[in-house]
């Protein structure tokens, strides 16, 4: 479970330990020790083990990689991790483009071979990524992000393509406007909270606990013949 330390990754990582998981949870800045992840986790009666990995730093992911997979094998893998730079396109710093498409998109492929390759082997396997609305939608002034999770849309229809037949399903959840640090901008400029709140038929922000059932159903052996499929929890937001 990538981006596991809050938020959205927080929540699928209990989510999927009240379900009978047990978590590996990895973040940049999750320690090793006591931490918000492991309490949640382990107040469920599952185990947790905690990694700090900078998802900027590829052959970081791959030490990681080589790390959880000697340990034992992975049924199910939560690509979470993720980043957010904002600026305007003509004024968009080139390193926060390459920071952010290397976190959410490169750094996410380099950990799903490597982790995928060990499932296509034993023939079973769940993967998910945390996809966006701006897989399907532009946004505004975070061109590397739409990028980025755009990419992550068709990384999951390429997978599921290959790796279906051979027992491994590729999916990925859409949050809507969830209340996190990522849209915390967002949240404190009244007009643009205003207006996306106009626009969410359910009424409200999207709480990172919304993400969960969506993220243990991909998980479970009920989404076995579902694959490819980007599954939008946006509180209605794509219906308008």
């Amino acid at each position: 479970m990538t981006g596991a330390a809050r938020g959205i990754g927080l929540a699928i990582a209990q989510g999927l330990a009240e379900a009978g998981a047990d978590i590996v949870g990895v973040s940049a800045t999750l320690p090793s020790g006591d931490s918000p992840a492991r309490r949640a986790v382990e107040a469920t009666g599952r185990t947790f083990s905690g990694h700090a990995v900078d998802f900027s730093d590829r052959g970081a992911v791959l030490a990681f990689a080589d790390e959880v997979l000697e340990a034992g094998p992975v049924d199910i893998l939560v690509n979470n991790a993720g980043t957010i730079r904002r600026a305007p396109a003509a004024e968009h710093p080139l390193e926060d483009w390459d920071h952010v498409l290397e976190v959410n998109l490169s750094s996410q492929f380099a950990l799903t071979q490597a982790i995928g390759r060990h499932m296509l082997d034993r023939g079973r396997g769940k993967v998910i990524f945390t996809a966006s609305l701006l897989s399907f939608q532009g946004g505004i002034t975070v061109p590397g992000y739409a990028a980025s999770k755009s990419a992550i849309a068709g990384l999951t229809r390429a997978l599921a393509n290959e790796w279906t037949a051979k027992g491994v399903t590729v999916n990925a959840v859409a949050p809507g406007y969830i209340a996190t640090d990522n849209t915390r901008a967002l949240q404190d400029d009244p007009e643009r909270s205003r207006s996306i709140l106009e626009r969410i038929p359910a009424g409200r922000w999207g709480s990172p606990n919304d993400l969960k059932g969506a993220a243990v159903f991909l998980a479970s052996s009920a989404a076995d013949y579902i694959s490819g499929t980007i599954l939008a929890v946006d509180g209605g937001w794509l219906g308008r």
